[in-house]
């Protein structure tokens, strides 16, 4: 089923119109008003907009039936303009491409899910059972679900898609993501008379070739469960003439499918008591990385850097309902799951609800310099969203209460 030539302009126009507002993590505002502003006129019966900025368009059916949350957020990475070849913040379309920040990751999604639910009650008359929320959230560049953990508890969704780009594939599945802060203390000396101080950087040393030999757990579906280092530094800093006393690591861990935190540090707990028997001027703490950030509305938000991983099984009716009813339209989509986190940890890895995950374009296409999204690969998107939003409206039961995970 093809778009009309109107409602592809429609959606086209939306998805330049969000990409023109910068919408930096924190600065949202411009974003959550233009959406809030284009909802109240095209059909949707409520608009939500919570403490947090996060923006909740819900459409009603006129029969009993499930709440299905189409999640897509409206912030984005930082450009640095003299990169790109285009104005980032233009919207320009040549090549059959939309050009701008934000186009893939993930204003083009939020585009296509907007106008799809637009359709959808157009189409239907809203004779169609449950709800269909479309959720426009905050801060997900910086904290991948804590935001959206506000989302759940004013929408109760009982089937969550998320909209990051899959290629029009249909994913049901991610690993997660952990930043671990490692420290290890010394003591410290003028750089003269090293040895009557303690190097913290050398027993750093020693601690990350311990690190590096732990054995990688790996997923059949989702991969390695990597620890990687991403960034060291000692203290103090610049370290004139002294014996550095504290020195951070901070890795980061990608997490499979029923790691918790206290399993995925157990491991680097044991190397460094091993070492401290080894040694007993050895001494270094692991933790988790805790974040705070500020919303556009003046909240907010703080947690650990601890993203679950989660996984569905191929047979659940949320999975195989919506790929029957791409196929039938002729989109041909493939069961896959991200590379990368998504809102998805805390909808399915914190709250166990029955989640899968459909977008436009490329994975690759996040973050990149004359980011772009395809206007073909939009197009299809919005009417994939619709076919989503018939096969899971027509799921009565509480799927969130039998969901398997693999």
């Amino acid at each position: 089923m093809m778009l009309s030539e109107e409602r592809k302009q429609k959606v086209i126009m939306l998805c330049q119109s969000l990409v023109r507002l910068k919408s930096y993590s924190g600065e949202e505002h411009l974003v959550a008003e233009e959406i809030k502003g284009f909802a109240e006129q095209n059909g949707f019966d409520e608009v939500i907009v919570d403490e947090l900025g996060n923006v909740m368009l819900v459409m009603k059916g006129k029969d009993n039936g499930p709440t299905v949350l189409f999640d897509g957020h409206i912030d984005t990475v930082p450009v640095s303009v003299e990169r790109w070849t285009v104005d980032p913040f233009s919207g320009e379309i040549k090549d059959g491409k939309i050009f701008g920040r934000g186009t893939s990751d993930m204003k083009g999604a939020v585009s296509a899910m907007i106008a799809a639910a637009v359709n959808f009650a157009e189409d239907s008359g809203k004779a169609f059972p449950g709800k269909v929320v479309v959720s426009c959230s905050v801060h997900e560049e910086c904290f991948e679900g804590v935001a959206t953990r506000r989302v759940s508890e004013i929408i109760r969704p009982d089937i969550v898609v998320i909209g990051e780009a899959t290629n029009l594939r249909l994913n049901r599945g991610q690993r997660g993501r952990a930043e671990i802060v490692v420290e290890t203390i010394g003591k410290p000396a003028h750089s003269s008379n090293p040895e009557k101080g303690n190097n913290a950087v050398y027993q750093m040393m020693k601690l990350i070739s311990e690190i590096r030999e732990l054995p990688v757990m790996e997923h059949e579906i989702l991969g390695k469960g990597i620890l990687e280092l991403t960034d060291i530094k000692s203290s103090p800093y610049p370290g004139a003439s002294v014996v550095p006393s504290l020195c951070k690591a901070t890795f980061d861990r990608r997490l499979l499918v029923g790691e918790t935190k206290e399993s995925v540090l157990a491991p680097i707990h044991h190397l460094i008591d091993k070492l401290q028997l080894e040694d007993r001027n050895f001494k270094a703490t692991v933790k988790y990385s805790f974040g705070e950030e500020r919303c556009y509305t003046g909240a907010l938000i703080s947690d650990e850097r601890f993203f679950p991983g989660w996984l569905f099984d191929d047979g659940e009716d949320f999975v195989r309902l919506p790929l029957k009813e791409l196929t039938a339209i002729g989109l041909e989509p493939e069961l896959s799951h991200y590379s990368f986190c998504t809102n998805g940890s805390h909808f399915a890895g914190e709250a166990n609800i029955p989640t899968i995950g459909f977008g436009p374009s490329l994975e690759s296409q996040a973050h990149v310099d004359d980011e772009y999204i395809e206007i073909d690969q939009l197009v299809k998107a919005t009417t994939g969203y619709t076919a989503i939003m018939r096969a899971l409206t027509s799921i009565q039961s509480k799927e969130k209460e039998t969901a398997k995970h693999v």
